[in-house]
């Protein structure tokens, strides 16, 4: 009866800080690298995440290991370890994520200020024909929703 109980109490801590983490994002660049390759891939081994990692970069096995193991214990993935080979998936959403980040940028680099932030980064990188075809018609869309 202890051992359920404490297993249980230990399983409510950790899912109770995970979700606290979850909530105060704020993953480094090698863990966004990690969750860009699960939310794509769903469910992956560190194996196959390392593999792709090591495509664009000179990256260690047991450092890929040690990463998971750390986004594990901050709340960012999930582990199954019902198995030899742990599998991975990620706990956050990308959408949330991404906008958390955007956010914070527009915040601490561009003063508050989505509109310089957009023009920095049209201004940077050339848009296809289509994709500024859909930035006019979701500005449409956000000027009809004001007039409102």
């Amino acid at each position: 009866m202890f051992i359920r109980i404490h297993s249980y109490i230990c399983y409510t801590k950790q899912f109770v800080q995970q979700i606290m983490a979850a909530t105060n994002l704020k993953p480094t660049e090698s863990e966004l690298e990690i969750l860009q390759i699960l939310w794509e891939k769903g469910h992956c081994t560190v194996r196959d995440v390392h593999e792709i990692l090591e495509k664009n970069k000179d990256a260690g096995y047991t450092t890929t290991l040690k990463l998971m193991q750390i986004m594990h214990e901050k709340g960012l993935v999930a582990r199954d370890t019902s198995a030899k080979t742990h599998i991975y998936s990620a706990l956050v959403n990308q959408e949330r994520t991404q906008q958390q980040l955007v956010n914070k940028m527009i915040d601490n680099v561009f003063n508050g200020s989505a509109a310089r932030l957009v023009m920095q980064a049209l201004g940077n990188h050339s848009a296809s024909r289509d994709e500024i075809d859909s930035i006019k018609k979701y500005l449409d869309e956000l000027s009809n929703k004001t007039n409102q």
